[in-house]
């Protein structure tokens, strides 16, 4: 289903556009989902809607039946990717589990900033974009999803979070429906 209409207090969120999550082999080109979240930066920017930058820095504690090797997350793997062009108006987050909203003040900040919808991006789908979309309608919030700016490591993940799990918690739209959008009410 699209977007049947963006609000007027809208925030664009990125997930995880980051050098070692866009080094990892993904489903769809990570430099496409890059340039696409760095065409929504820029229209939201431009007519001063707020644009939060998450960074994932740690992973939380916990047993998986997964096992999932290790990892070290050096300054260098959590750097966000220069292309998003990080402004200091800009709200940055560093998370240490999949969602933006649990322990991040992102909740607290996003109300002083009078938000009532949410726009998200970024990798992977079904892990950190899923978990901060599911905490975004958990807490009220209009959840719009940029499908096409959005990919994952595993196909059936992916194609899962967009097909079943989305629309129960949102609207679905592209990057180029969304640009028109915001043209559009700006126009007005």
């Amino acid at each position: 289903m699209p977007l049947s209409q963006l609000d007027k207090h809208s925030a664009l969120i990125l997930i995880d556009l980051q050098q070692g999550i866009v080094a990892l082999p993904t489903v769809h080109p990570a430099s496409d989902i890059v340039n696409r979240a760095n065409r929504l930066t820029h229209a939201f920017r431009a007519r001063h809607l707020p644009v939060v930058l998450v960074n994932v820095a740690g992973a939380p504690a916990g047993r998986t039946e997964q096992k999932i090797p290790p990892m070290t997350f050096t300054p260098e793997w959590s750097m966000l990717t220069p292309e998003l062009e990080q402004q200091a108006s800009d709200f940055r987050i560093t998370k240490r589990q999949w969602g933006a909203f649990h322990q991040t003040g992102l909740h607290d900040w996003l109300q002083q900033q009078g938000v009532t919808q949410i726009v998200l991006a970024g990798i992977s789908t079904s892990k950190g974009v899923e978990s901060t979309a599911r905490n975004a309608h958990e807490h009220g919030y209009n959840v719009a999803l940029v499908i096409d700016a959005m990919t994952d490591r595993n196909i059936e993940a992916h194609r899962n979070s967009i097909e079943k799990i989305f629309p129960a918690l949102g609207e679905t739209t592209t990057t180029n429906d969304l640009l028109h959008l915001l043209a559009t009410q700006a126009d007005n």
